[in-house]
């Protein structure tokens, strides 16, 4: 600020220096025309000669140079002249009324020309505001024109004193032949009676806003979100009112897709999950809390991990976000686990949500628990291929798994041995103590056959009283033979069920891979053939095929 003050004074000061200077040079010139026509002019129009000099000082210099000319006239012809000239100008009391009749004349021609001056500028300036104004409303009126929101002015009277372009376009007529008309002609009998109380409101004061859906001049609706805002005079009284109204008929028609997809969000039995790109959750729907038991204040803001199972390793993830980056969805299955600590699986679609650039800004995971049909998928793959009555492999996955070890010994050029054991006196069993016992009876020796069996061979039922044994991986039949007496003997130890003692043999037939067969069907079918030749009275328990068996 003190830096400012002080450019303001040597400014000022600046000027009048060099408004003395203009005076200065000015009165000397005057004065040496006066010193060379002193000869030819009289007296009496000695300060005429002057004037010129005033005139044109405020013509260059402005009022302020032309009062300091006008004084320093006077004080020039007091003390300088003598100094210059022996001729004196000031002799009498006429010399010095003419003297003061010199400084009222200048002194006024420097004020009318300062005031002319003034007038000129303030012209000036008013035009320039004038101009200013007349581009600020060209502006506005451009801006307000340019608005997709429809904006009118009414007088109280309920005359139009303004439409704009969206205005003039929705009722399809030109701006200009909307002013004038009453809001009734221009809307219409029923839509002012609908808008009537609204007016009424305005026009005491009240600012108004409303929904309207309407009927467009060209037979289409649309809805109209509508406001009236009162225009009050300087004493108080509403002179008028402004409308603006937005035509948000997309947007009703997008708020109501947002509340179906709200309620569907809410009512869908499949549990939803949102993410921001960092995978940190920003919503969840009812379901999703349905499922796993996480509540959505428990879960916003925090990541998918907290459901995290740990059935799954690294490499399944990494596949996922892969494919997920790649295509922009993954569908699949996961073991996900719920707050209460148990697993579920899910049945899962994830899907990345783009911006309009590409970029991906959500992800959105719509999911189902079917561990249920996942537990009853199971169980019926389990009835499939397990005999119901002992849970053993059934004939069906007996033929798969017994062709896997064939391949597998052919590749390594191993034998193997299938054993098909009968029991003798199981009928008799049946038919005396019922079927009840009977089944139990089976199930034990299923869990005795069990106790001998190794991890890589195979112990199936293929119904009534019939197994199989297959040993893998053996090199001698005197291998396969003890183990064939160790089933017989373990098969032969009494078993009491509900009270009663019970005790059955068995007979077993062996046939040997490759040397009796290279495919399922052959070695069981020739293991069948020896088991019935080890029923013959007089054979032995225990029977190999033999190509004369």
């Amino acid at each position: 600020m003190k830096n400012i003050n002080i450019g303001n004074a040597q400014y000022i000061f600046s000027r009048h220096v060099k408004h003395l200077v203009i005076a200065l040079t000015l009165i000397l010139f005057a004065s040496l025309l006066l010193i060379w026509s002193l000869q030819s002019i009289e007296k009496d129009i000695t300060w005429f000669v002057f004037y010129p000099a005033v005139i044109l000082a405020t013509l260059y210099g402005g009022i302020s140079a032309g009062f300091i000319t006008t004084l320093l006239t006077p004080f020039t012809l007091f003390f300088i002249w003598p100094l210059i000239s022996t001729y004196s100008l000031i002799n009498n009391m006429w010399d010095i009324m003419d003297m003061f009749l010199f400084i009222i004349i200048c002194s006024y021609i420097s004020y009318q020309h300062g005031l002319l001056q003034r007038n000129k500028a303030q012209l000036k300036q008013s035009k320039l505001e004038h101009q200013a104004d007349q581009q600020k409303h060209q502006f506005f009126t451009k801006l307000i024109h340019s608005m997709p929101n429809m904006i009118g002015y009414w007088d109280k009277e309920l005359n139009c004193q303004f439409a704009n372009k969206a205005f003039s376009e929705w009722h399809t007529q030109h701006p200009k032949d909307i002013i004038g008309l009453s809001f009734k002609e221009l809307a219409g009998e029923e839509l002012y009676r609908l808008n009537e109380p609204y007016i009424n409101n305005v026009l005491i004061g009240k600012a108004q806003r409303f929904e309207r859906i309407l009927k467009k001049t060209d037979g289409s609706t649309g809805t109209i979100l509508a406001q009236y805002i009162p225009d009050f005079d300087s004493d108080g009284s509403v002179k008028g009112f402004a409308i603006q109204s937005s035509e948000v008929t997309e947007l009703k028609e997008t708020e109501a897709q947002l509340k179906l997809a709200t309620c569907v969000f809410d009512s869908t039995v499949n549990g939803i999950l949102i993410t921001d790109v960092n995978g940190v959750i920003l919503s969840v729907n009812p379901a999703f809390t349905h499922i796993t038991g996480y509540s959505a204040k428990e879960t916003v803001g925090l990541t998918p991990h907290i459901l995290k199972s740990y059935r799954q390793n690294k490499k399944f993830y990494i596949s996922l976000w892969a494919e997920l980056k790649e295509q922009g969805k993954w569908s699949g299955k996961i073991w996900n686990r719920r707050k209460s600590g148990d697993a579920f699986l899910a049945q899962m679609n994830i899907n990345m949500v783009k911006d309009e650039e590409g970029k991906a800004i959500r992800y959105v995971s719509v999911f189902s628990d079917v561990t249920d049909l996942w537990h009853k998928d199971e169980s019926l793959k389990h009835l499939a291929f397990y005999d119901a009555l002992t849970d053993l492999p059934n004939r069906t996955l007996l033929i798969e798994r017994l062709g896997q070890k064939i391949i597998s010994n052919q590749r390594r050029q191993n034998k193997l041995a299938v054993m098909f054991l009968d029991l003798d006196g199981f009928k008799l069993v049946n038919d005396t103590f019922g079927h009840n016992i009977g089944d139990e009876l089976l199930r034990t020796i299923a869990s005795r056959l069990l106790v001998l069996v190794r991890e890589s061979d195979i112990v199936a039922r293929l119904g009534g009283d019939e197994f199989i044994f297959v040993v893998d991986n053996t090199t001698q039949k005197e291998e396969v033979l003890e183990l064939a007496k160790r089933i017989i003997s373990s098969i032969k130890d009494p078993i009491e069920i509900n009270g009663h003692n019970l005790q059955v043999g068995s007979s077993i037939g062996i046939s040997m891979f490759p040397d009796d067969g290279s495919t399922s069907k052959e070695l069981i079918e020739k293991a069948d053939h020896a088991m019935y030749k080890s029923k013959v009275p007089g054979q032995e328990a225990i029977h190999f095929y033999t190509s004369r068996s």
